[in-house]
């Protein structure tokens, strides 16, 4: 009997090359349907010569840190030369890439496609309504292989329905048209266009550089007070003072106030998508979880666009992203994007406080440092794709996003303190995403981060950083938060913020006190990992039916869990499956919700931080 043999491998996909692709790339979209959220693309691509060429989809896009392009909603792919359709084969490894030989005197070849936008959430993030419609170039095209993207030049256009206003960070060839003066690959798949029947723009700062653009489902909800509008406008003045100038010459927020399009922060170097509920600025005050977005996507310019991890950078879309420094990119993001919420006014400085205790307790309660170290979790976008996992506080997620944020106010109240209170962060921020005179990435490695530290104060940063993003440990470091004058504390009520914050979830957060999440139908959201539920045998999707032979419902579980601290019993009556349980809670701790207290005698330098520049 003869054993099996591997067969040879299909031909490889060309390695991108720094060389010009012969002439410019035309494409037409129309984006008219969106009754049924059909998106029709044409393309010229020009040609120089026949014989085999391969086409790619963007694969791997900036901003999402993994292979996320919706390739299973690309469809009625065409391909035509000299008036003849072509051939076209999909790689049979890499999926993204098409074959297609090139006839004899072609200049160019002919490409239609459809995207098929997902028509509900389960199918994945809704981006076309009757309303309006966030449309991603990187969806609607397809690109030689073989080229650096920056070396790839795209004219786009796209027809939008009638009346629609568009925001966008191209250029227009012509003022108030949606015609786009020719770009690099890379530049256009960074440039978003947001569209819709209600729009309004509005500056934010004085010769309209940058601009605040909104699209709703009805007219009424693009209703902003001056006291909002005053917030975003700070938050570009102390964005400008803390980093000392723009890597930019104008940006675009582009925001959705909608309850059909699927929710969303994405930055690009020159604009971000967000999608909020359509309530954002009408319970502005209900919505505070939610107003550090925008900050965090705006610092994005500097922090990610601007200046990049040099192994998240790649040549072209179809190369791998790799994510080693996630933990700057994201995780001094984070920082920088509550930090400037609070100083512009977004937040107050209680808000501020109160979102950094939730971070500190989550932290502080995470198993999962036991066996993975943070730094391991820079490749989550590509392991798990922010997909729901069972044992979130033991498997660990994107933890470089909010652990990250710790560990740069750790960083930057020891720099206060070694320095006397000479050396900050912010001064950090201003040397290392200094702008250059234009929009091209710089990349960064460790040791770039280490030396911008030294030359702030001398210590041995790289020892610290390679602790915190390597040890292996149950719980975190809040040096940060005791340096900065401050401490975490557990109180039997939750601040005003942490509870909006999980009205607007709709969960019961009992995570620092039973150590589960339970929603408002009494389905199980989170259970921690050797928490009393865990020890219980209470997992995530499970039912919870009756507490102490009552029928489930928040104020049920209130109180239980508020009469443990008098020995009072906790038995939950749940389903799972087929299966229904009695599950005893060995808890007698009542409710634990954190809060950050002043260190007695302590420098508050925390407050300085968050305090506006």
């Amino acid at each position: 009997m003869t054993e099996p043999n591997p067969l040879p491998p299909p031909p490889s996909i060309p390695a991108p090359r720094d060389i010009a692709y012969p002439g410019v790339i035309t494409l037409e979209v129309d984006a008219t349907d969106v009754r049924r959220g059909i998106i029709r693309a044409r393309q010229s691509l020009p040609v120089a010569q026949a014989g085999p060429q391969v086409l790619m989809f963007p694969k791997w896009l900036p901003g999402y840190h993994s292979p996320a392009a919706p390739i299973e909603l690309l469809a009625g792919l065409r391909i035509a030369a000299l008036g003849e359709d072509l051939a076209w084969r999909r790689d049979p490894v890499e999926v993204y890439a098409f074959h297609v030989d090139v006839p004899a005197g072609a200049q160019a070849l002919e490409i239609e496609l459809q995207f098929l936008t997902p028509t509900a959430q389960s199918q994945g993030d809704v981006v076309v309504t009757p309303d309006l419609q966030a449309l991603r170039w990187n969806t609607v095209l397809l690109y030689p292989a073989g080229y650096f993207a920056r070396r790839v030049q795209v004219q786009a256009e796209v027809q939008l329905p009638r009346d629609w206003a568009f925001a966008c960070a191209l250029e227009p060839i012509a003022p108030g048209e949606a015609r786009f003066k020719p770009v690099g690959l890379d530049v256009l798949v960074d440039s978003p266009l947001f569209a819709g029947q209600c729009f309004r723009r509005i500056p934010l700062d004085d010769d309209g550089a940058v601009a605040l653009n909104l699209f709703s489902d009805r007219p009424d909800q693009l209703d902003v007070t001056d006291a909002q509008i005053d917030a975003h406008r700070a938050l570009v003045v102390q964005a400008d003072r803390l980093f000392g100038g723009r890597p930019f010459e104008r940006y675009d927020f582009l925001l959705a106030l909608s309850g059909a399009l699927g929710g969303m922060g994405v930055e690009h170097h020159c604009s971000c998508e967000i999608a909020t509920p359509p309530d954002y600025f009408s319970a502005w005050e209900t919505n505070a979880s939610r107003r550090d977005v925008a900050a965090h996507e705006y610092v994005h310019a500097w922090n990610g666009k601007h200046r990049r991890g040099a192994d998240s950078w790649t040549a072209s879309f179809e190369q791998p992203i790799r994510n080693s420094l996630m933990w700057v990119y994201e995780g001094q993001t984070q920082y920088w994007g509550q930090v400037l919420a609070a100083r512009s006014g977004l937040w107050t400085r209680q808000q501020a406080l109160d979102s950094l205790a939730v971070t500190a307790a989550v932290y502080a309660n995470r198993a999962g440092g036991r066996w993975r170290p943070m730094s391991d979790t820079t490749r989550d976008p590509i392991i798990a794709s922010r997909q729901p996992l069972p044992w979130l506080s033991w498997q660990r997620s994107e933890d470089y996003y909010s652990e990250g944020q710790l560990l740069w106010l750790e960083i930057d109240t020891l720099l206060r303190e070694l320095s006397g209170e000479t050396a900050s962060l912010d001064g950090f921020a201003r040397t290392f995403f200094a702008p250059a005179m234009n929009e091209v990435t710089r990349t960064y490695r460790f040791d770039d981060v280490v030396a911008a530290l030294s030359d702030l104060a001398p210590y041995d940063w790289a020892g610290l950083l390679i602790e915190r993003l390597e040890s292996r440990e149950a719980g975190t470091h809040l040096e940060g938060l005791t340096r900065g004058g401050y401490q975490l504390v557990y109180r039997d009520t939750p601040t005003p913020f942490a509870a909006q914050a999980d009205a607007l979830s709709d969960i019961v957060n009992l995570r620092f006190s039973l150590g589960l999440a339970v929603n408002a139908a009494g389905l199980v959201q989170e259970v921690m990992w050797e928490s009393p539920a865990f020890q219980a045998g209470l997992t995530a999707g499970a039912s919870i039916l009756a507490v102490n032979g009552r029928d489930f419902s928040i104020d049920a579980i209130w109180r239980a869990v508020a009469a443990t601290r008098q020995d009072a019993p906790l038995v939950l009556r749940v389903k799972r499956g087929l299966h229904h349980e009695d599950l005893r809670l060995d808890y007698d701790g009542g409710h634990r919700f954190p809060h950050l207290d002043p260190v007695p005698g302590a420098r508050r330098r925390l407050d300085g931080i968050l305090a506006a520049l």
